[in-house]
C-alpha cells in the first residue's frame, strides 16, 4: 500500500477525482490504482477566492509499490502499512481486580483495555451516568442549583462530554489512531479518521460513551456511578485497598493492589486527599483566560472569503498563537464553531466557563478560549497545590461579580479601552447561566489580561473582525488543564507502588485523545505487571 500526500483538488471533488489526481501525481494510469481510501483531509483557504482541498490517501496498486515510492521523497510518497493496535501479553497474575477511578477518556480506555484482557476492572465514577448527568447539568443551567457531584466536570465521559469533542492532539503516539478507530466503533462518524480537525460534538459523544460503557460491562468490567474515592489503604509503600463513598454517604472498602487514577483536572478534593495520603506531587504549568464569542458569520467570512456560506466547508475553525518579545503571550484553545459558552462549575459559589458544540456546529456564534500560560515559578506559594488555590480565588471572584453563576462578561471594545461594560452589543452571549456586564480585569490578574489584549490585537491581523468591538469576553476559563502533577516513575507508578496516575488530572495529558492514550499506556503497564519490575 502506498501513502500519497499533498494531493490538491478543487472544492467538492469526488473520490474518483482524488483517485485521478493521485494517479497523476504517481505518473501512472488511474486503472493501476485498484483501491483508494482517504487518510487525511484538510482545507487550504490561504487564497480565499480559490479554496482547495488537500488529501493524503492510502492507495493499493497492481504495480511494484516499493519501486514507485523510490521515485519520490518520502514526504510525498511512501510505502505504508495499515495500523493495527496489538495488546501486550497479559503477565499480571494477581487475584485482585484493578480499580479505575474516573470514567473520562483516560478511565474509559484504561477500563476498556483491562476488560478486554480479562481483568474485570472496577470503575469508580463520582458523577452520574451520562443520561442522568445530562439532566443534572441542564437543571443547573436552568435553576443555578449546582450538583457538586454530577455536572460539566464530573460524570460519565468526563469534562469532554460537554465540549466540542475535539480530537486534535500534539502527541505522535500510534495509539492515537486506535483511539479514533475505537470511537468510530462505538458510534462516532468515520470522518474523524481522516479529518485534519476531527471532532465528535457533545450530542454524538453522549451515546458513544454509553456504548463504550456497555461493552466494558459485557467484557466483565463494572462501573459504579455516584461513588467517590475517599481513602487509600497503604502499607510498606504499596497500595492495599481503597474506600469510596456512595450518594447516601455510605462507605465501602475494596481490597486491591492496583489503582489507576484517572480523576480529571477538576477533582480538587480528591487531589487533596491523595496529597494527605502521601503521594508526591508538584506544581505544573497551566493556563487561564477567557472565552471570546463572535458571530460565526464573521469567522466564516474572515477565513473563507466569498465561500463563507458554502455548505461543503461547514463552520470555519481557527487556531492562533501570539508570541510577543516580552510577556507570556496568548493562544486560542478549544475553538467551538457554531457553539455555546457553558457554565462549567463544579464547586459551589465558584464560576468557570468552557465551550461546547454539537456535531453540526450550526449555532449562531463561534467561541474560543484565549488563554495565557501560568508557569509554576510565577506563583509565590511553593505548595504543590498552590495552582488549585489560585484557580479557586479567581473562580470565587467571578461568582461574586456575576449573579448566581451568571458569568462576568465584557465587550472587546470596552476591554481594549479599559472600561467596564454596562451593557453588551450586537453579539448575543450564549453562556448557559447568563452573563452580567462588567470588567473582567477584576476577575483575572493583570499579567493575564494584558497578554489577552495583545493577543486579540495580533489575532485581528490574522482574521479581520477578531477584534470587533461587540465581540463578547466571558470569564474565567480556568480549567483548561490541571495545575498539579502527581509524580510517577518510569513504570508509570506514583510514589506509592501499585498506583498509576494518568490522564489530565494527573498532569500527563491535555485533551480527549492524549488522555485516552495515557489511559491505554497505564493499562498496558498493569497487564505487563509493572510491580514485578520494582
Amino acid at each position: 500500500m502506498l501513502r500519497i500526500n499533498e494531493i490538491t483538488v478543487g472544492l467538492g471533488a469526488s473520490l474518483e477525482d482524488i483517485k485521478k489526481a493521485a494517479a497523476k501525481q504517481l505518473g501512472v494510469a488511474a486503472r493501476h490504482i485498484v483501491n483508494i481510501e482517504i487518510y487525511r483531509e484538510s482545507i487550504d483557504s490561504r487564497q480565499k477566492n480559490n479554496i482547495r482541498m488537500i488529501y493524503s490517501v492510502n492507495a493499493e496498486t497492481d504495480l511494484d509499490d516499493a519501486a514507485l515510492a523510490a521515485r519520490f521523497l518520502p514526504s510525498k510518497v511512501s510505502v505504508a502499512e495499515k495500523y493495527q493496535y496489538r495488546m501486550p501479553e497479559v503477565i499480571r497474575k494477581s487475584v485482585f481486580r484493578p480499580v479505575v477511578v474516573g470514567f473520562g477518556p483516560a478511565g474509559m480506555f484504561a477500563a476498556y483495555i483491562l476488560a478486554m484482557a480479562g481483568l474485570s476492572p472496577i470503575v469508580l465514577e463520582r458523577g452520574n451516568d451520562v443520561d442522568t448527568r445530562t439532566r443534572d447539568v441542564h437543571m443547573f443551567w436552568t435553576t443555578k442549583l449546582l450538583n457538586e457531584e454530577s455536572n460539566v466536570q464530573f460524570g460519565e465521559g468526563g469534562a469532554g462530554t460537554f465540549s466540542d469533542g475535539k480530537l486534535t492532539t500534539g502527541i505522535k503516539d500510534a495509539r492515537c489512531r486506535y483511539v479514533l478507530e475505537t470511537f468510530v466503533k462505538f458510534g462516532a462518524p468515520e470522518q474523524i479518521l481522516y479529518s485534519s480537525h476531527p471532532h465528535i460534538g457533545t450530542d454524538l459523544l453522549k451515546p458513544l460513551v454509553k456504548n463504550m460503557r456497555q461493552e466494558i460491562i459485557r467484557l466483565g468490567g463494572e462501573i459504579r456511578f455516584g461513588c467517590k474515592l475517599s481513602d487509600l489503604y497503604i502499607a510498606n509503600g504499596y497500595i492495599q485497598g481503597v474506600a469510596y463513598e456512595n450518594r447516601e454517604g455510605g462507605k465501602t472498602d475494596i481490597e486491591t493492589d492496583c489503582l489507576l487514577l484517572c480523576i480529571g483536572h477538576s477533582a480538587r478534593d480528591t487531589v487533596e486527599m491523595l496529597y494527605r495520603s502521601g503521594l508526591r506531587m508538584e506544581k505544573k504549568a497551566f493556563s487561564m483566560g477567557v472565552r471570546i464569542e463572535h458571530p460565526q458569520e464573521v469567522i466564516n467570512k474572515g477565513l473563507f472569503g466569498k465561500f463563507w456560506n458554502d455548505p461543503r466547508l461547514g463552520a470555519a475553525n481557527y487556531k492562533f498563537a501570539n508570541h510577543p518579545p516580552h510577556g507570556r503571550g496568548g493562544y486560542t484553545f478549544c475553538m467551538c464553531p457554531g457553539g455555546t459558552v457553558v457554565c462549567a462549575s463544579s464547586e459551589k459559589e465558584k464560576t468557570v466557563v468552557n465551550g461546547m458544540s454539537e456535531f453540526a456546529r450550526n449555532g449562531e456564534n463561534a467561541n474560543s478560549a484565549i488563554l495565557v500560560g501560568v508557569e509554576p515559578e510565577t506563583i509565590e506559594d511553593s505548595h504543590p497545590l498552590a495552582g488549585i488555590k489560585l484557580q479557586r480565588e479567581i473562580e470565587r471572584k467571578a461568582f461574586l461579580l456575576g449573579d448566581r453563576y451568571a458569568a462576568p462578561a465584557q465587550t472587546v471594545g470596552d476591554f481594549l479601552k479599559g472600561v467596564a461594560s454596562v451593557k453588551l452589543g450586537s453579539v448575543h452571549p450564549t453562556c448557559t447561566t447568563g452573563t452580567v456586564p462588567g470588567d473582567i480585569r477584576k476577575v483575572l490578574p493583570d499579567v493575564i489580561t494584558n497578554d489577552i489584549a495583545l493577543a486579540i490585537a495580533a489575532f485581528d491581523m490574522k482574521l479581520k473582525g477578531f477584534a470587533m468591538p461587540d465581540a463578547v469576553l466571558t470569564a474565567p476559563e480556568s480549567r483548561s488543564s490541571s495545575p498539579v502533577r502527581i509524580i510517577r516513575d518510569e513504570f508509570r507508578q506514583a510514589s506509592v507502588k501499585g498506583i498509576f496516575p494518568c490522564g489530565e488530572g494527573a498532569g500527563y495529558a491535555g485533551g480527549i485523545v492524549s488522555a485516552a492514550v495515557d489511559g491505554i499506556k497505564s493499562a498496558e503497564a498493569v497487564l505487563l505487571d509493572a510491580l514485578d519490575d520494582c
